[in-house]
């Protein structure tokens, strides 16, 4: 199957190519490297080193023996959608090219704009080149559980029968999004339910839960490693515990640290776009999965970081800063997921297993996160209408005179990082 990857050079774009690439399918892929750009716009980069595309190409042509065909282009552009799309022909579109970091979208109002308004225009452009020419092709949107919010009920796969005044209809679950960044995803939902009706397209929204790892089989070779972000604006709060325990750190859950979320392993979730690729949604048809395998507040990452370090020899300490967030720290948290499971998707990867290979990986990239640590720091406040003096401030007190090292162990090729 011809698959196509929008956001390739991302966290997950990047170890789904090599997935379904080692699977026999046929990918191509397309990025405008934003997401490099933005980090570094923030003050950080990536704690694993990641090479310039060419040399990813080549990893991937060297270590696996596969041809990875990629395009630099900006989904806003419509004529270059179109043309990839006459191009490729693809039967599957895996989009994962969006901003994806909520508190980036929360700097300010510049922020949230340009977050909503790329976002839904390239999933637009997306959604018309293939109704022009690739209609029979499988759209396979990435979503979020944070479009659901936490509702003081269980969450549905994407609809629910509702009643109301004697009536009864099968409906969209309400939203209630966190973010600017979660409200554009929620649009983007409606978009593409929408286009299935009026264009009879096939669609997947994959309502993704936190992925954590950096490893998955394919991943062999420290030429072929995803990005790991671990600063506050691009980085989990699970990257973030355990970069900071690794710098010998306090471990720092925000508020009371009750908020709880769904997470999924990065190899289970390429398992499970995988599983959705090669299983299309009918014409027509729009469906939702749920994707995480369990939900855990942010105390219990924090604590279960805290027993892995202990085992390393490390012995962080844990604090509660205040929460920079506008967000409900304790709350009912029930979401069901079995669609994928109807699929055959199956877990393999435990949460303290992944932590520890994480552990591993950024002992040996020490470095780039002592070159980098004032990231850590909560600045981007989502009360503040403007964030941007706080993050200059910050990135100004950690700037150092001299260019930051690198890891030793690393090839000379890896040091133009992301």
């Amino acid at each position: 199957m011809k698959v196509l990857i929008t956001g390739i050079d991302g966290y997950s774009g990047w170890p789904l190519a090599l997935h379904l690439l080692s699977r026999g399918h046929d990918v191509v892929g397309v990025d405008n490297f934003v997401t490099r750009k933005r980090v570094k716009e923030v003050g950080s980069w990536s704690a694993t080193p990641i090479p310039p595309m060419p040399r990813r190409l080549a990893a991937v042509k060297e270590v696996l023996g596969k041809e990875l065909r990629f395009y630099r282009g900006d989904l806003s552009d419509w004529e270059l959608v179109r043309h990839l799309l006459e191009t490729e022909r693809p039967e599957t579109i895996v989009h994962l090219a969006e901003q994806r970091s909520a508190p980036y979208s929360m700097i300010d109002v510049h922020h949230a704009v340009a977050t909503q308004v790329e976002n839904l225009t390239g999933t637009l452009h997306l959604l018309y080149a293939m109704k022009e020419v690739v209609p029979e092709a499988h759209l396979v949107k990435m979503g979020t559980m944070g479009e659901y919010g936490t509702p003081n009920m269980d969450i549905p796969e994407g609809f629910f029968e509702a009643e109301f005044h004697g009536r009864r209809d099968h409906l969209p679950f309400p939203r209630q999004a966190g973010s600017w960044y979660h409200w554009s995803k929620v649009f983007d939902s409606g978009d593409v339910m929408f286009a299935t009706k009026i264009f009879g397209l096939r669609a997947t929204d994959v309502m993704q839960g936190v992925i954590y790892g950096i490893r998955t089989p394919e991943i062999t070779d420290h030429r072929l490693f995803t990005r790991f972000d671990f600063d506050e604006t691009w980085g989990t709060a699970l990257n973030r515990f355990i970069a900071q325990a690794v710098l010998g750190l306090p471990i720092t859950p925000y508020g009371k640290g009750e908020q709880k979320r769904g997470f999924i392993a990065l190899e289970d979730s390429m398992q499970s776009l995988r599983l959705a690729v090669e299983h299309p949604a009918r014409p027509g048809e729009y469906r939702v999965f749920n994707q995480f395998d369990a939900a855990y507040s942010v105390n219990e990452l924090a604590e279960r970081v805290g027993r892995v370090a202990a085992d390393l020899g490390l012995h962080p300490t844990i604090e509660h800063p205040s929460d920079p967030r506008v967000e409900a720290e304790q709350h009912y948290y029930n979401p069901i997921h079995e669609n994928l499971l109807g699929l055959g998707y199956r877990r393999t990867r435990e949460l303290d297993d992944v932590i520890r290979e994480i552990f591993h990986d950024l002992i040996r990239y020490r470095r780039r996160l002592v070159a980098r640590q004032h990231v850590l720091s909560a600045t981007v406040n989502w009360r503040l209408p403007d964030s941007r003096p706080l993050l200059r401030a910050r990135n100004a007190a950690g700037a150092s005179p001299t260019p930051p090292p690198v890891d030793p162990t690393a090839p000379s090729s890896a040091h133009t990082v992301a």
